[in-house]
């Protein structure tokens, strides 16, 4: 047995209806627990952590460039004066030379690259979020399932239990109908079998409602017994606006095209960069004259401008434009399916509302006919076959009602899901 204290205590929910007393819940509690409970809920952290390590390493991208760079090499001429000045000794190059450089740089123009890849990844984020939603959505289908099932085998009980109380009512008239001397045994026989039938009826149908609420505990991670009672929901009101979380995807995934298009022209732009270069090298590498190992450096602005991009930009924009416009033709074409889904669970809706009314006109009828029958049973106008097959006319009656009004409940959460309302 689930206690109040357990579910407030364990799983901080305020608004859950469970209670000591009662020990209900509601459909939607049923929709919350099976979204916390659902294993793929756990992707959700992933996702964030892959997001967090992809935004540190572009964040990397507005650091400082270093590299360290040597060499030493041998060559079979140096570069020499072809004169001879009279007093002046011009030193000849070594033919063994050796370098040895580092290199600090910082990019300028690529501090506009990583900002617009931040924002790129981001929306790759939301998108990859969004996709879990709507594989989370989906759970709300399963649980109307098996929540509208389990009512549905409840309400089927609640009739087959008056179908037993009418039966053992037969069977009390028709045994002291036998003391009298007015009815025979065999009666009561035929009465004892659809009692026997009666109560079979009833194993298989809790047998059922226990398979169904083992699946609902499976999903919302908790115990759904016998005293467990699912509350049936109020009329769910029907809304025409679609809000469903694969509208919000198609919107992310619209938003990468342009984020992808604007990053392109970026790539396109001259890359302007600040340096600092120092280090050793023989002969020196700021003065050719000097052939002694000595050190130096050099600081400047640096540009790089490859023009070769310009030969597919205008191309690549293109296939982004064709890839936004792909993703609104699914987005019209979900919009147009969803609609048409909308528009035949809105018939279903409206024919058994019609049904209904007409059932509790047949019940009623049924109910008169039997508490006919009744009587002329106890007066030995019909026989024991006409008595039930009035007591499983009115069962069916009954049945027919209980089983349009969860129809009717279920199909007006279906379009409450389907809408994303």
């Amino acid at each position: 047995m689930i206690k109040a204290a357990y579910l407030f205590g364990v799983l901080l929910l305020p608004f859950c209806v469970y209670s000591q007393n009662s020990r209900s819940v509601k459909i939607e509690d049923c929709y919350l627990l099976a979204r916390q409970n659902y294993p793929l809920v756990k992707q959700r952290l992933l996702i964030e952590k892959s997001n967090n390590y992809t935004i540190g390493n572009i964040s990397k991208g507005n650091l400082p460039q270093i590299n360290i760079s040597g060499q030493a090499t041998y060559q079979s001429d140096v570069t020499t004066l072809p004169i001879q000045l009279p007093g002046i000794n011009i030193p000849a190059m070594s033919k063994d030379q050796y370098r040895l450089s580092g290199e600090v740089s910082q990019p300028v123009t690529d501090l506009i690259m990583v900002k617009q890849q931040k924002e790129l990844q981001e929306a790759n984020r939301k998108i990859q979020e969004q996709n879990l939603e709507v594989e989370l959505y989906k759970i709300k289908d399963r649980i109307n399932q098996l929540f509208f099932g389990i009512l549905l085998i409840d309400e089927q009980l609640v009739q087959n239990t008056l179908t037993q109380k009418d039966i053992q009512t037969g069977i009390n008239k028709v045994t002291a109908s036998i003391k009298n001397g007015t009815d025979f045994r065999s009666s009561l026989d035929k009465l004892k079998a659809e009692m026997l039938k009666a109560r079979q009826k009833d194993i298989e149908l809790k047998s059922s409602r226990q398979a169904y609420s083992t699946m609902l505990g499976l999903f919302i991670n908790q115990p759904v017994d016998e005293n467990i009672v699912l509350e049936k929901p109020a009329e769910a009101p029907a809304g025409s606006e679609i809000t469903r979380p694969e509208l919000a995807a198609y919107d992310f995934q619209k938003k990468t095209y342009a984020l992808q298009n604007k990053l392109i022209n970026t790539r396109a732009l001259p890359k302007f960069s600040l340096f600092f270069q120092g280090g050793l090298g023989k002969p020196s590498p700021v003065n050719m004259l000097s052939n002694e190992m000595s050190g130096y450096y050099i600081g400047g602005l640096r540009l790089n401008w490859s023009l070769s991009s310009f030969y597919t930009l205008k191309k690549e924009k293109k296939i982004n434009d064709i890839g936004k416009d792909q993703v609104e033709v699914q987005r019209e074409t979900f919009l147009f399916n969803t609609n048409q889904t909308l528009n035949q669970q809105d018939e279903e809706i409206e024919k058994l509302r019609k049904l209904i009314i007409t059932d509790k006109e047949i019940v009623d009828l049924r109910t008169s006919v039997k508490s006919a029958s009744n009587a002329q049973l106890e007066n030995g106008v019909i026989t024991v076959n006409d008595y039930l097959r009035e007591i499983y006319a009115e069962e069916q009656a009954r049945q027919s009602v209980s089983l349009h009004q969860i129809q009717l409940l279920m199909a007006e959460y279906d379009y409450k899901i389907t809408a994303g309302n």
